[in-house]
């Protein structure tokens, strides 16, 4: 790890870099991809009589058909060793975030993808909403007790966007207090929830993602389930007006219902530093069993863009278009959950 190479956040090279790979021996007989297949001249065999008893035989060429199966899975073979030589060699890139686009993709994006596809059957909705190019501030609602949230967004834009974009999320400072937690998430493409960090993010065209409601938002009682908390300050719309940034709302219903916060165990919380201690139906009442989210059915929807390139560059110390910036994209993301809640058939289905 100390070996890999950091490469500056403006350097195009940390979008997906071709990786240069040895070239493979090939052995007698073998062709490459798209290369015709060699035809040998067959020569008539002598002629002989056909007796009534002789029975026609059929030739099958089962190696034709397993050719290609046996290459394609060659390939995955050598390019997971290339992929495990590189990470052992320090052979990679990350940017000065600790980011690291090939982890990501590869490992953490498949990890994460079982859970958004057949666990909680994200289906996302106005993906078109997000730019193909260019910076962009996302927000959305927090809630589900941890912040499985964020994850599937994160994996809803990427396989989701026609252009596969990558969404770096504004974390809170506690996710980077974390063992182990702290480097996943560095390398995952997260970062630090200030506005000097998102500023760089939005300068360089990147997507960003952010939740203003915080631990109030993830860590509220079941009963209050999609009531938006108070949406802190309004920093997210200073900085997206610093850089003519749109605001995309985001609407994510599902998560609420994962882990139903029943009660919290303020004291416990304090010893262990944590923000809240959730008790829930299930929590911690049946041990690392009761760690298990329920199944849920999830949508997440991205509203229209709220532009703001078209504001002076003072206005990002007007304290007023702040406000009403900052309530315009609370009220939206609030009226999309109640419209999304309506529309939904089943907590499961």
């Amino acid at each position: 790890m100390a070996d890999a190479k950091v490469i500056p956040f403006d350097d195009d090279r940390s979008r997906g870099s071709a990786v240069q790979r040895p070239p493979r021996r090939r052995s007698a007989g073998s062709r490459r991809k798209g290369e015709p297949v060699a035809v040998r001249e067959v020569q008539p065999l002598p002629a002989r009589t056909i007796q009534q008893d002789d029975a026609p035989v059929t030739r099958e060429e089962p190696a034709a058909v397993e050719k290609p199966q046996e290459g394609g899975w060659d390939r995955r073979i050598a390019g997971g060793l290339a992929f495990l030589r590189r990470r052992l060699t320090g052979d990679y890139e990350v940017d000065d975030f600790g980011y690291d686009q090939e982890l990501t993709d590869q490992v953490l994006m498949s990890l994460l993808r079982p859970f958004y596809e057949k666990y909680f059957r994200v289906e996302v909705k106005g993906i078109e909403n997000i730019p193909s190019e260019g910076g962009a501030l996302i927000v959305a609602n927090h809630s589900g007790t941890l912040p499985l949230d964020g994850l599937m967004m994160q994996v809803g834009v990427h396989d989701n966007h026609p252009d596969g974009r990558h969404l770096r999320l504004l974390a809170a400072d506690l996710v980077f207090m974390l063992p182990v937690v702290n480097e996943l998430a560095r390398k995952a493409g997260h970062t630090l929830a200030c506005a000097e960090d998102a500023e760089r993010l939005l300068e360089r065209g990147e997507l960003v993602g952010v939740m203003p409601e915080g631990f109030k938002g993830i860590g509220k009682p079941f009963s209050e389930r999609y009531k938006l908390q108070r949406f802190g300050r309004g920093g997210f719309v200073s900085t997206a007006l610093r850089q003519g940034t749109p605001i995309i709302p985001c609407s994510i219903v599902g998560a609420e219902e994962i882990y139903p916060m029943l009660g919290n165990a303020k004291t416990l919380a304090r010893l262990l530093g944590f923000p809240y201690f959730p008790l829930t139906p299930t929590f911690p009442w049946l041990g690392p069993l009761g760690a298990v989210p329920l199944p849920t059915k999830w949508t997440i929807q991205f509203g229209e863009p709220i532009l703001t390139d078209g504001y002076p560059p003072e206005a990002a110390e007007d304290p007023m278009l702040m406000f009403n910036l900052t309530d315009q994209v609370r009220e939206q993301i609030q009226h999309t959950l109640y419209k999304l809640l309506v529309q939904r058939r089943s907590v499961f289905f």
